[in-house]
Formats: structure tokens, C-alpha cells, sequence
């Protein structure tokens, strides 16, 4: 059994929709946590009026009954609250009239899909593209990870992510402990676990919204208490480490994914870089991790550790240069509402992804059609390790 998952809608649409297969029978489900997820990726300082539009919240539509899972499809709907301003714009019946506010969307923003989408689906107005390219969309992925956490909660799994760089600042990307990850007030307004550093991101972020422009940055996930074994060696498709790529490389923005020390590991000797082994207290330890928690493409027991680089929000104020694709002229290119940064909602996004990728291996290695079943294959599993 697999842990699946697809979303629908449009940034301005009626609603996201979510669809989750996967998850086993008896499953209790908090429909708070999950509200609290869409709570926290909309937080940060740096953040657009949209925020100030949406109060995201799910509604279940099936796959569950009296706060349990049915081992059934699970669907969720997540209301746009602005799309009483876009009735006309975004209505799925044929218009008489083409709506005049916003006009026919013809300006593609550099750094988004607005062009390439629309020479590949042969578009006249880019609004049929932008609309569902938004990262708007993370808002239904969130809450597919919401209940991917709820499930790896049941096998003692917790994640959870920091801000570890804004722009260039810190000139060095932060490294902090768990405890240290943990430690992070809810409301901290750029989820950093370093104070001093935060003031000086949100002063960043402050010079960049007078000037017009955008920031990225890096954000770090975390995931405490991960089973040996998750991935597998045997196939390039197995390797937990690449399908741990995908998931990040697929969040809007995220152009690199490193996982442990990776990027400094590669101007190493391997002597500084390898995690050596030792067995203390009738268990494997390593007494460093910089493979992040994963060889072989399988987790080795340690935490798992991987960071996204992304990079600054297209849409500018200071708008770049474009050019119509209706007459041909060059042009600024449009503007549509925006952030001036996103990199601690996409830290949420982050471990909401990190939570999918992690329930489905645990799906694929302990199976069950019910959360008992699966709970005594992973015990059974858990003590031939201890035997190992």
C-alpha cells in the first residue's frame, strides 16, 4: 500500500481540493492539527494581503467517520475566501464578455511559468496559467501532510523546520540541535532559533519591500526518530534520498535541495566527511551526522536533515523587464499581489512534504489495512533490529 496524494484549484478558484489515499483504517484524526498546519504556513514576517484574506481551514468531504479513517480516499476542501472578488474572472461558465478587471493577463513575470505554460498549452491569457501555478496550491499539500503526521506521530516520528539563512544573511547558514529547533516560539516571526539573527532578517526583508524587490533564503527540515530501513538501495526509484529531492524540488521557488552537509561535504576529504560507526549500549551510533540521516538511500537511524534553497519570489513591485505576447512589445511585466519573502512557510511546506514522502515508505515497509496491523508489523520489525 501506498501513501498518494493530488490536489486541485486555482489560486483564485472556488476552492482547493485534496485527495489522500493510503492512509489505514483506525487512524484518529485531529481536525485542529491540521488546521494549525494551514495556520502556520501563512505566518512570517514578510508575508502578502492575501494572508490577511484567507483563514484556511478543511472541510472533509470522505474517508471519515466519527474522527477515524475508513482506510478509504480521504477528500478535503479548503474554501477561498477571495474568490467573491473573482467571481466573473474565474467562473467556469462561458462568458458573454471578457471580464475588463484584472484585463487579460499578456505580460509574462520573469522567474514564474507564465510564459513557458502558455507557449506550451498555447494560452492568450496567462491568467489560464499563473492561476494554478501559485504557490497558493501548498495550502492543499499542507494539509496532505497534516495527515501524513498524524500518521507518523503513531511510530514516534516528529518533524520540524527552521529558517537558517534570509538573503545573505547569516553569511553562513545557521546549524542548530533539535532541542535548539524545538525551542522556536510559535509566533517567532521568521521561525530562526537564533535572535539576534532574525532582527537582522527582518531588517533585510524591510529594505527589500522600500526598494520593490524579493528575498529567498534556506530553510532546514528535521525529522526526530526516523526507523532504520525506510528506502531501499536496490533501485534508483527506491532510494528514499531522491524521492526526498522530488518532493522539495516540486515546492514553488525551491531550486536546490541538499540533504545532511552535502554541499560541504563536497569540498571535503572523505576522511572528514563519512560518519564512522561505533555500538554503544547494544545499539549502531554514529557520533556525527553528516550523511543527514540517510546512506545508500535508506535512513540509518539518525535524524534526517534536509534543506531547501529558495529562491526570491518573482513577482516584484520593481517590475522586471517583459515583453507582450500579443503585441510583441516590450513591456514591464505584470504584477499580481505578492510576498516580499515565503522561506518560513516554506519550511512548513517543507515538513509537510517530508511528512508524505516519510508516510509512504512507512506504508510500503509495514503495509497493514488498519493502524493495528501496521503498528505490530512495525513492532515485529523493530525488534529484529534490536536483535541485529
Amino acid at each position: 500500500m501506498n501513501f498518494k496524494f493530488t490536489t486541485a484549484g486555482e489560486s483564485h478558484g472556488k476552492a482547493l481540493a485534496a485527495i489522500v489515499e493510503g492512509l489505514p483504517a483506525g487512524l484518529a484524526i485531529d481536525l485542529e492539527k491540521i488546521n494549525h498546519e494551514l495556520w502556520r504556513r501563512q505566518q512570517g514576517y514578510g508575508r502578502g494581503g492575501r494572508m490577511k484574506i484567507e483563514t484556511d481551514k478543511v472541510e472533509f468531504l470522505s474517508g471519515i467517520r466519527h474522527g477515524k479513517t475508513l482506510g478509504s480516499p480521504v477528500t478535503m476542501i479548503i474554501e477561498n475566501r477571495d474568490f467573491v472578488h473573482w467571481t466573473e474572472i474565474m467562473s467556469s461558465e462561458k462568458l458573454e464578455t471578457q471580464p475588463k478587471n484584472p484585463p487579460i493577463v499578456s505580460r509574462p513575470r520573469p522567474g514564474h511559468a507564465d510564459l513557458a505554460g502558455g507557449q506550451k498549452f498555447g494560452a492568450r491569457d496567462l491568467r489560464d496559467i499563473l492561476e494554478r501555478a501559485s504557490a497558493r496550491e501548498t495550502a492543499a499539500r499542507v494539509a496532505c501532510g497534516a495527515l501524513a503526521r498524524q500518521l507518523l506521530e503513531n511510530f514516534g516520528i516528529e518533524i520540524k523546520s527552521h529558517v537558517i539563512k534570509l538573503g545573505n544573511i547569516p553569511e553562513i547558514a545557521l546549524q542548530k540541535t533539535w532541542e535548539e529547533i524545538c525551542a522556536i516560539e510559535e509566533n517567532a516571526p521568521l521561525n530562526c532559533a537564533d535572535q539576534e539573527i532574525e532582527n537582522l532578517m527582518i531588517a533585510h526583508i524591510d529594505a527589500a519591500k522600500e526598494n520593490g524587490d524579493t528575498l529567498g533564503g534556506i530553510f532546514e527540515v528535521v525529522a526526530k526518530n526516523p526507523p532504520v530501513g525506510l528506502g531501499s538501495h536496490t533501485s534508483w526509484a527506491e532510494k528514499l534520498d531522491g524521492r526526498i529531492a522530488q518532493a522539495f524540488m516540486s515546492i514553488q521557488a525551491v531550486k536546490a535541495v541538499e540533504i545532511g552537509e552535502g554541499v560541504l561535504n563536497a569540498g571535503r576529504f572523505g576522511s572528514e566527511v563519512h560518519d564512522e560507526i561505533y555500538f554503544d549500549e547494544n545499539n549502531f551510533r554514529r557520533r556525527t551526522n553528516r550523511a543527514g540521516g540517510l546512506e545508500g538511500g535508506i535512513t540509518n537511524g539518525e535524524e534526517l536533515r534536509v534543506r531547501g534553497y529558495l529562491k526570491p519570489i518573482s513577482t516584484l513591485r520593481k517590475a522586471l523587464h517583459s515583453v507582450d505576447i500579443e503585441t510583441k512589445q516590450e513591456d514591464l511585466a505584470a504584477f499580481e499581489r505578492s510576498d516580499i519573502t515565503a522561506v518560513p512557510a516554506a519550511g512548513v511546506i517543507g515538513e509537510a512534504m517530508l511528512a508524505i514522502v516519510l508516510a509512504n515508505s512507512l506504508r510500503e515497509k509495514f503495509g497493514g489495512d488498519s493502524l493495528d496491523e501496521m503498528k505490530r508489523n512495525f513492532e515485529s520489525y523493530r525488534d529484529s533490529i534490536a536483535k541485529y
